[in-house]
């Protein structure tokens, strides 16, 4: 059984031509979502603005069904914490609230048990400047997860025998509270959800060596056992957080449905004990490894296939 695992992987991997996952085409996605151009990608600003339409391009590329409110995208008006972070904002609402734009698409299969897969597309914004610099890009927070999550949808667009619903969606107002997750979860049954897959930061080797991500709250159901099941065979494997002092479970997008009961857990390679360009004008493309990204994208694609297919279920969470 080992050895047909490994070939079946093998296989995989051999078989990821241009029209998968090919690194040429995630660099350009990450070198896009981390440009000047988006300058920091906050929410509510020109640079989201501009992100959100790149992201529901590509997936009216992959031939993805819409599934927001006004096409691809699910707008929704909030009142934001404040932003320690982020000191230019634009389009702003008159009243104090920020309009941020949650983009979401959709394989069916008239399921009602439905995959999640997402990551955050917004970032900092504009910040003091650090000699001359004063974008935070987010080049590994979160366009590395925000390109895992295009490429997942080609995949599975490709692939085509997804028993369960899939949503990909990439949220905003991450970095300002959870808004976009919040607003999101609020508009499905969480009972409905098999799983979520979270993906935040994948643009640097994990601690663990190469081939190693982590998954938060690993603990908490078998979500990470049957990811690793399905990875038997190959060189991959995937670990139970090693930060636990830094509450990552609860620090992303995946928290809201995991509150709500659904197992939803965030896979990641950040050493976020160490990593000096978090949350700096330094996240940027040049710091990230993106065979590092591509290699993960893989394991996730493999990883998560017993789930999309129907075959596994994870255990649910207690909810909160």
């Amino acid at each position: 059984m080992r050895n047909l695992l490994f070939l079946i992987f093998l296989s995989f991997l051999i078989s990821c031509k241009p029209e998968t996952h090919q690194e040429t085409r995630i660099q350009e996605d990450v070198t896009y979502l981390a440009s000047e151009e988006l300058e920091g990608r906050q929410t509510g600003t020109r640079g989201e603005k501009k992100a959100a339409k790149y992201i529901q391009n590509r997936f009216k590329e992959l031939g993805l069904a819409p599934k927001g409110t006004q096409g691809f995208l699910q707008p929704f008006t909030f009142m934001p914490k404040t932003n320690p972070h982020g000191e230019v904002k634009f389009d702003v609402n008159g009243d104090g609230t920020i309009t941020g734009n949650n983009v979401l698409g959709f394989i069916d299969n008239n399921a009602e048990n439905t995959v999640i897969i997402g990551a955050h597309y917004d970032h900092l914004g504009i910040v003091k400047a650090v000699e001359g610099d004063s974008i935070a890009n987010g080049a590994d927070d979160d366009a590395s997860g925000t390109t895992a999550v295009i490429e997942l949808a080609k995949y599975y667009k490709k692939l085509n025998n997804n028993e369960r619903t899939l949503i990909f969606v990439a949220f905003t107002a991450e970095e300002v509270g959870g808004f976009g997750s919040k607003y999101f979860s609020s508009k499905l049954n969480p009972d409905d959800v098999v799983a979520m897959f979270n993906i935040e930061m994948i643009g640097k080797e994990s601690k663990f060596g190469k081939n190693n991500a982590f998954i938060t709250g690993y603990e908490r159901s078998d979500f990470g056992e049957i990811l690793q099941r399905n990875l038997e065979g190959t060189d991959f494997k995937f670990y139970p957080d090693p930060y636990p002092s830094q509450n990552l479970f609860y620090r992303s997008d995946n928290a809201t449905l995991a509150a709500l009961g659904v197992p939803a857990h965030t896979i990641s390679t950040d050493q976020i004990d160490i990593d000096k360009f978090y949350h700096t004008v330094n996240d940027e493309l040049e710091t990230l490894d993106v065979s590092n990204i591509t290699a993960t994208i893989k394991a996730i694609a493999l990883s998560s296939r017993s789930i999309v297919s129907g075959k596994d279920a994870p255990k649910r969470i207690p909810k909160l």
